[in-house]
């Protein structure tokens, strides 16, 4: 956009982005990597160590005492991460803006603050909470699929952040395509 003078609508293209599609993509990747995967050794550790045949014995759900509050949190979470990694990234753009760019503090911040308009940021909240709730899923799941060794652990956790990933993007098309159909 520089090359033919249009480096304020850097700001536009940086806020609108972040905002509807990009802070919300980045914040559940992110979760994925992170959380999935804890999720997935942490269930997987349980099993190999018979935590989870013990809550059984006891009567205790596995699903609605250890499952149930992770997918919870995370669903919960996303939306304010997702409203983070919106801040961060628009602040991330705002400093390429002004030291590369050559554009001003103020010139910057007033074309992001006029581009993005609430409804701008339903999309990229909606989609977090979706995202989170993958993330938990195939996190937890693969964490309760894990075998009985250390090595299925590992496993389940490679397996957690894989599936996670795939499905967030798979789910971010969707949303996309469903959004664009919408006029949103």
């Amino acid at each position: 956009l520089e090359q033919f003078g249009a480096q304020i609508y850097v700001a536009d293209l940086v806020g609108l982005g972040m905002v509807r599609q990009m802070g919300a993509l980045m914040a559940a990747i992110i979760m994925a990597g992170r959380t999935g995967a804890a999720f997935a050794a942490q269930l997987g550790s349980m099993k190999v160590n018979e935590e989870i045949d013990a809550l059984r014995t006891m009567g205790i759900p596995p699903l609605e005492f250890l499952v149930l509050p992770r997918f919870l949190a995370l669903v919960i979470m996303m939306p304010l991460l997702c409203v983070y990694a919106d801040v961060f990234g628009i602040i991330g753009g705002l400093t390429i803006g002004v030291t590369m760019l050559g554009m001003s503090f103020t010139q910057y911040w007033n074309e992001t603050v006029a581009a993005i308009d609430l409804l701008d940021c339903v999309p990229g909240v909606v989609m977090s909470v979706f995202f989170g709730a993958l993330v938990a899923l195939f996190g937890c799941l693969r964490g309760m699929q894990s075998a009985g060794s250390s090595s299925a652990v590992g496993d389940a956790a490679t397996s957690a952040v894989v599936s996670g990933i795939v499905s967030i993007i798979v789910a971010d098309a969707v949303f996309t395509v469903i959004f664009d159909v919408l006029g949103i």
